[in-house]
């Protein structure tokens, strides 16, 4: 295959910038922070979660405490109510007494309301403590991804950087080469994953290693000074 020995040179150099893009490429797709970051995202869906159950039940606390102060202010003034009725009843006994009994049933239920009161006071603590814990673990989260985020910023901009600047080398030096042996080259290299040319080592194969001997080697030596491996289909420098 008729190609300039610089053409040649050239493809071995821009072949080793292929191969520094991939595995700069590879670099950058497993920078660690990447994995970080999803786990992250991932821990916020689970706590977002919880926090809304813990939202919920606190809400539905929040309620009962209501209802029962508002219970218990009605009670009250009900109780002052009744008090200034037997305060009223100069000497009516009966009246004095059903009021009495009243006012004993009504100071009963206040008391229960009181206990019940501060056992759910109790609960809604306990629940204030959860949520604090949740928000917590959830600032603790977003801190990590925000860390994480930032240096996979850092870190992954440097590697686009480099890759920028081999794609910028690349272009300019396959400029340079003869378009139809740059075409050659650009399909071996989609077709092999990156490594498209080698040179020819004595009988072998500078790429796969394949020995080539007989007919095949002297093929192969005809088409001097670039060739194709009989065996992998690289390019082969035959000098």
């Amino acid at each position: 295959m008729q190609a300039q020995t610089d053409d040649l040179t050239t493809l071995l150099e821009i072949q080793q910038i292929d191969l520094d893009i991939l595995r700069e490429r590879k670099t950058l797709e497993e920078l660690p922070q990447r994995e970080i970051i999803m786990e992250c995202r991932q821990k916020r869906e689970t706590i977002a979660a919880k926090q809304g159950q813990v939202s919920a039940l606190k809400k539905d606390t929040m309620r009962k405490l209501t209802r029962i102060t508002d219970e218990d202010a009605s009670l009250a003034k009900k109780e002052q109510g009744v008090q200034a009725a037997i305060e009223a009843a100069h000497g009516d006994f009966r009246h004095a007494e059903a009021r009495t009994k009243e006012l004993a049933g009504i100071a009963k239920r206040r008391a229960t309301l009181a206990e019940e009161h501060d056992r759910i006071a109790g609960e809604l603590d306990k629940i204030k403590a959860l949520e604090a814990q949740v928000q917590q673990i959830l600032d603790d989260v977003d801190a990590r991804e925000e860390q994480a985020t930032a240096t996979f910023k850092e870190q992954g901009g440097r590697c686009k950087m480099r890759i920028a600047e081999w794609e910028r080398q690349r272009q300019s030096l396959g400029a340079t080469v003869d378009p139809a042996v740059f075409e050659i080259y650009e399909k071996t290299a989609s077709r092999t994953g990156g490594v498209a040319i080698g040179r020819l080592d004595d009988s072998r194969c500078g790429i796969c290693r394949s020995s080539i001997s007989g007919g095949r080697l002297i093929d192969l030596k005809a088409q001097a000074p670039l060739g194709i491996c009989p065996s992998c289909q690289r390019l082969l420098i035959i000098e």
